[in-house]
């Protein structure tokens, strides 16, 4: 199947699962690899979202976020009609999930942070929740009890409906403020054992999922691309949604720097996704549709991140719908970071696409640029789960090579890593539990992260995607990117699949 530009990137909602499996041990394994292979103080740990695992949507005081109302307003755009009103119940269950992190010798736990959970209308005036600020000092407080490190993440999507409802959320200034409150109060409640925070998760995926394609809250996109919309404008709204992003993370990352970071003596980031690009062939036109295609993913977030402005090739193509930086903002934002998070989980063929004339205007298609996983006939690597999905582990060390060399080789977290399985209600708990694809996954991108590092790159953590099989965006739950297997027809019991024996081996101290 082939992509026009980042049509793609709408399809991307599932961006948080992955892999098929059968075996304990890599086949294709001919050196030992494991944690004493990278270097002292390298973290592991998985990832989650607060969304996708937690549950418990009205409980404890909290409030609705963007993808309660995306959920059960437009359950067909969701692929199994379900949404996260339960989840995986983390909520109720963080104990018995921490102690399956500590049996897979995990150094850490990334998770995010409900915004609506501890600021039901989203902001402080609308009052602090109390029983959300407790849950979240119970969970962190249980990780430390275990020797774990939390990795907090701050936004993960769900932004919470009030403020929706009151100004439009991110497509308004207002949100910057609001957000710099929120994230200000996490620190004030949480820094004293928190060391180590991400304020955003993937926004070009918020913003291209949310305002283009429509296909992720809060569904979002130009009527005459897609009748199934909440309206918008899908050639502005994502640009002025990232400029947003952009804004509200700097003044988050101005607040801790000048009044805890001090203090509480932690680190502040952001995880950015990024597909690595091959060009489809060597031809010029192609290698610099290639360039454009990164520049629209990864250049959008990390050029003004290192830079203060957009990419040339946005501001030579989107020209007047690209939001202007002033010379503040271009100030607050250009260094507005300790570490990189990097989201990687597959490779694409890149292949120049003019524009049409006549054709209206999107974010989807302003890259000039055709995505397809297959190139005269052959896929780029083995198909996982979901149709985006298709295993290239020299991605990863590319990426990170890529990074290194553009971007002034920051500090970098592999933030989220993994493959899929289709959840297949036909197998038997054995067979869903023989995941060889995910541990062959795993091994071989980190053997690529390993070279990355050997090569100079400044990587210093992988988190694995994920923890359990959660909601799945858009895709609901009709794939599993889970290391531990959960059963949600049997009251969400949870069972360590193959992978998870073979992280614990790896992870062996």
């Amino acid at each position: 199947m082939e992509f026009q530009g980042y049509a793609l990137l709408g399809f991307l909602v599932l961006l948080g699962s992955l892999s098929h499996s059968i075996a304990v041990a890599p086949s294709n394994v001919t050196a030992p690899l494991n944690r004493t292979s990278f270097p002292a103080g390298f973290i592991f740990g998985t990832s989650s979202a607060s969304y996708q695992c937690e549950g418990a949507a009205n409980e404890g005081g909290r409030g609705p976020s963007i993808w309660d109302t995306f959920t059960h307003r437009y359950p067909d755009k969701i692929s199994d009609g379900s949404n996260g009103d339960v989840a995986v119940d983390q909520y109720h269950r963080y104990k018995e999930d921490v102690g399956i992190m500590k049996e897979m010798n995990s150094d850490a736990y990334r998770f995010s942070i409900s915004w609506s959970r501890i600021l039901p209308k989203g902001n402080l005036s609308g009052g602090v929740n109390r029983e959300g600020i407790n849950y979240y000092n119970n969970l962190t407080n249980e990780l430390l009890s275990k020797g774990l490190i939390p990795f907090v993440t701050i936004f993960h999507w769900d932004l919470p409906q009030a403020l929706e409802d009151e100004y439009g959320g991110f497509l308004s200034p207002h949100i910057i403020d609001d957000f710099r409150d929120y994230a200000e109060l996490c620190f004030k409640e949480f820094g004293d054992r928190v060391k180590h925070w991400t304020t955003l998760n993937e926004p070009a995926m918020f913003s291209s999922g949310g305002y283009a394609s429509g296909q992720f809250a809060p569904g979002r996109c130009s009527a005459s691309q897609n009748q199934n919309c909440t309206g918008g404008n899908s050639s502005t709204e994502p640009y002025l949604v990232t400029h947003h992003l952009l804004l509200a993370h700097a003044e988050a990352v101005k607040v801790y720097k000048q009044k805890y970071q001090e203090a509480q003596k932690g680190v502040i980031g952001i995880a950015l996704n990024s597909f690595w690009m091959v060009p489809f062939n060597n031809s010029i036109e192609n290698q610099n549709a290639t360039q454009r295609s990164l520049d629209f993913v990864l250049g959008w977030f990390l050029d003004p991140l290192t830079n203060g402005d957009y990419p040339p090739s946005m501001q030579s193509i989107v020209k007047d719908r690209l939001p202007k930086f002033t010379k503040e903002q271009s100030m607050l934002v250009n260094g507005s970071f300790d570490f990189i998070g990097l989201n990687y989980y597959t490779a694409f063929y890149a292949a120049d696409a003019p524009q049409t004339n006549g054709v209206e205007a999107s974010y989807s298609t302003d890259s000039g640029a055709s995505l397809t996983p297959s190139r005269n006939g052959s896929l780029i690597g083995p198909q996982a789960g979901s149709v985006w999905l298709h295993v290239y582990p020299r991605g990863i060390r590319d990426l990170l090579l890529y990074t290194k060399r553009k971007y002034h080789n920051p500090l970098i977290y592999i933030t989220e890593n993994g493959v899929d399985e289709v959840n297949n209600a036909t197998l038997s708990l054995e067979e869903a539990l023989a995941d060889k694809q995910r541990i062959e996954y795993h091994h071989s991108h980190l053997q690529q992260v390993l070279k990355a590092i050997k090569d100079g790159v400044n990587v210093t953590g992988y988190f694995a995607w994920s923890l359990l099989d959660v909601f799945e965006w858009n895709a609901g739950y009709t794939v599993r990117f889970g290391i531990n297997y959960v059963d949600y027809k049997d009251g969400l019991k949870r069972y360590p699949k193959h992978s998870a024996h073979w992280f614990k081996n790896f992870l062996k101290k």
